[in-house]
């Protein structure tokens, strides 16, 4: 069992990448906004009924394919490097694989802000993600999120063997999942 966390800021492409590894690879994509987008329904996910829905069921999600016997699993995210909650989650996200006899490997995406602006806007994401259609909004989330929290991490500040850095600013979604897919022999 292989869990592959794709992490980084909004609009770096996290979802787009993980499509791409899911094509290439036996894996299967479990992309944030399937979760947060079915709860949205009927409590927004800034709610206290809409984060717990949200990690109900991701939770059960993982649980099941962690004793299952797919190749693997593809999970993005944003991860706030300034939040001690989100270092705990990693850890306990990859102590359930790994306790199990699976493999994690962290995969984080850094864009330049331009870029990620532009990204935010992409056919792509809108289709996938109907939160997102409300550009206005998603841009205002995007930026404010950019000014309240640490998106990326420092260098040499995450010190896992399965753990890979790629600036994917001038990289398609294919060639960066084709690293992944080469570094981590997938």
């Amino acid at each position: 069992m292989k869990l592959v966390l794709i992490f980084g800021p909004q609009a770096v492409g996290k979802m787009t990448v993980g499509q791409e590894l899911a094509k290439i690879t036996e894996l299967k994509l479990f992309h944030n906004h399937m979760t947060i987008d079915l709860v949205s329904h009927f409590f927004d996910y800034s709610t206290p009924e809409g984060k717990r829905l949200v990690n109900l069921f991701r939770q059960e999600i993982f649980e099941e394919v962690s004793k299952s016997n797919l190749y693997g699993l593809i999970f993005t995210f944003v991860w706030m490097f300034d939040l001690q909650f989100d270092w705990e989650y990693v850890d306990k996200l990859s102590h359930l694989f790994e306790s199990r006899g699976g493999t994690v490997y962290l995969v984080e995406l850094e864009a330049e802000y331009e870029e990620r602006i532009g990204r935010n806007k992409s056919s792509n994401r809108l289709e996938h993600k109907p939160s997102k259609r409300d550009l206005q909004w998603s841009e205002n989330d995007l930026i404010s999120t950019l000014k309240k929290h640490r998106l990326n991490s420092f260098d040499g500040e995450i010190k896992k063997d399965n753990y890979l850095k790629i600036n994917n600013t001038s990289l398609s979604a294919a060639e960066t999942a084709k690293i992944i897919k080469e570094k981590f022999r997938m």
